[in-house]
């Protein structure tokens, strides 16, 4: 009997995807299984990490609610005395009000104004906006707004300087340097899109004077556009939670929380005995409050003091501003860890609670376990049925996660939930490329570019201007990561309804499309061209 060869009986073809098949399952077991094995342990503990800390801070609000422990019972505070005959106005401490600027054509007018219409002696106070514009028409019209003011009998300053160097960080340190600042005992900080009420310095100050240990009040955000589209209101709720929660933890368990770089007043002793402005990283209001708090200052978070704000708008605006928010804190850290281990009068308690809790969980682990885990591992172990995720890591640990972040949704925004889940999981792909970047200090770490703000004025103007050039606007919309991602999910989200033995697919199929809803661009609102 004649042998019969292997060619005769499966066609070259065959055999060639036979040896590729071969080669896969090989290549597989051997790299791709135990990498990704690896990978999910990995991020489990990083999800316990996340989870303990957002349990942590959780209780801490729950017991707030219960006992109600307001900053007027932890702090002293006395409202502000009427002017005495005798002594006048010298009750007042003076205050100077800084206003950072940069080509802010749509809102300079707003938080000009705003300061402007504080509560406080008017020769107690002064107003100095740090004009930093590249535009002559822009830093013409700032000027002409300064001099109206002050012919209205507003004691305020319009300074610039020769260069932008150090951006905003160099920016406020210079309009330290002028002599009338020497008089001054408080400073409060607005970006120019910030409009603080009228007794805004009334409410803050007295804490200030009345507790000599507090070096910064810092007040909360209010959003003046938060129901202009639907990312404005998904990044309501992330702010609001960053507020409500993570800073109010902070502030009444007197551990560590961060400046937020506006809508906070600082006692200038204690700029000073920190060492003043650094311009060394993007968060330089981070690190400003880390080295005061490692000098022994406290810092207040008062809740119930709102200063409007515009958020951005348009997509790339967003973008823009995470990544500089992402990449700036690990890149801080990089830089003053071990000034914080080597500090010597800082309790061992603080320096774990700073850079374990507030650096390594909430700014650097929290990004990239979101992406990681949820977009990139959990997907890919549907391709290999050879991995289990437990169940409390894909299923428990999320959920009481999620049901903790219920607590600092706004509660007209509850029934967006489902919507934020997915816009956070996109955005966590730049937090993450952005976080890394801080780490190993890569090209864009310092890269800072103005939040636009476009104010009433471009909203009212006609959209249809812009329809000249809607094709061209369209290929500027597209962004491929977002995509690319949306396309593998996509492919594992199928994989796993025809044969996969999960249903991973109810998650993944949504957030693929969330992906490709941000990737084409179709997020934010359209700015026409005028």
């Amino acid at each position: 009997m004649e042998r019969i060869s292997t060619a005769s009986v499966f066609p070259e073809s065959s055999l060639r995807i036979m040896k590729i098949g071969f080669v896969w399952e090989r290549m597989k077991a051997v790299v791709i299984v135990p990498l990704l094995r690896a990978a999910v342990v990995l991020c489990l503990v990083m999800s316990i990490m996340v989870f303990v800390e957002k349990v942590y801070m959780g209780l801490v609000i729950l017991l707030l609610k219960v006992f109600g422990r307001k900053p007027e019972k932890r702090y002293k505070w006395e409202p502000m005395k009427k002017n005495d005959l005798e002594l006048g106005n010298s009750t007042f401490p003076v205050v100077l009000v800084q206003i950072p600027m940069y080509n802010e054509k749509e809102v300079y007018q707003l938080s000009i104004g705003a300061a402007c219409g504080l509560l406080w002696p008017s020769d107690r106070i002064i107003i100095q906006v740090l004009d930093d514009s590249t535009n002559p028409e822009i830093k013409d019209l700032i000027k002409m707004e300064c001099e109206r003011r002050r012919s209205e009998g507003n004691n305020i300053k319009y300074e610039i300087r020769a260069n932008r160097n150090g951006y905003k960080a160099g920016n406020l340190k210079e309009g330290m340097k002028h002599s009338y600042v020497k008089d001054c005992d408080y400073v409060a900080i607005f970006d120019a899109d910030f409009q603080p009420e009228p007794d805004f310095l009334r409410r803050t100050i007295p804490f200030l004077i009345h507790n000599p240990d507090l070096a910064l009040v810092q007040a909360c955000w209010k959003f003046v556009n938060s129901d202009e589209c639907l990312m404005s209101r998904m990044q309501e709720m992330t702010l609001h939670y960053h507020f409500t929660v993570e800073q109010e933890v902070g502030s009444s368990t007197y551990s560590f929380f961060g400046f937020n770089g506006t809508a906070g007043v600082w006692r200038i002793s204690a700029i000073n005995e920190a060492g003043g402005w650094d311009d060394r990283t993007t968060v330089e209001d981070m690190d400003l409050s880390v080295r005061a708090s490692l000098k022994g200052w406290k810092f207040l978070y008062l809740g119930t003091v709102q200063v409007k704000n515009e958020l951005p708008s348009t997509f790339k605006a967003y973008r823009n501003q995470q990544h500089r928010w992402s990449c700036g804190p690990p890149n801080l850290l990089r830089k003053i860890v071990m000034d914080i281990i080597k500090h010597e009068k800082v309790p061992l308690w603080k320096k774990v609670h700073l850079i374990y809790s507030f650096f390594i969980v909430r700014k650097i682990i929290s990004h990239i376990v979101t992406f990681t885990f949820y977009c990139v591992v959990l997907p890919a172990t549907v391709l290999t049925p050879e991995i289990l995720v437990p169940k409390w890591g894909d299923f428990y640990i999320p959920s009481i996660i999620t049901l903790i972040n219920v607590v600092g949704t706004p509660p007209r925004s509850l029934h967006l939930f489902v919507f934020w889940i997915l816009f956070e999981n996109v955005m966590s792909l730049h937090r993450t490329k952005a976080t890394i970047i801080g780490l190993i200090g890569g090209l864009r770490v310092n890269e800072w570019i103005v939040t636009e703000k476009l104010g009433d004025a471009l909203r009212c103007k006609n959209p249809a201007k812009g329809t000249r050039r809607i094709g061209f606007r369209f290929r500027e919309r597209l962004h491929l990561l977002e995509l690319g991602v949306g396309v593998f999910l996509f492919f594992c989200g199928c994989y796993d309804i025809m044969f996969g033995k999960t249903v991973y697919f109810l998650y993944l199929i949504p957030q693929a499309l969330a992906f490709f809803v941000m990737g084409f661009g179709y997020v934010g609102i359209f700015v026409p061209n005028i």
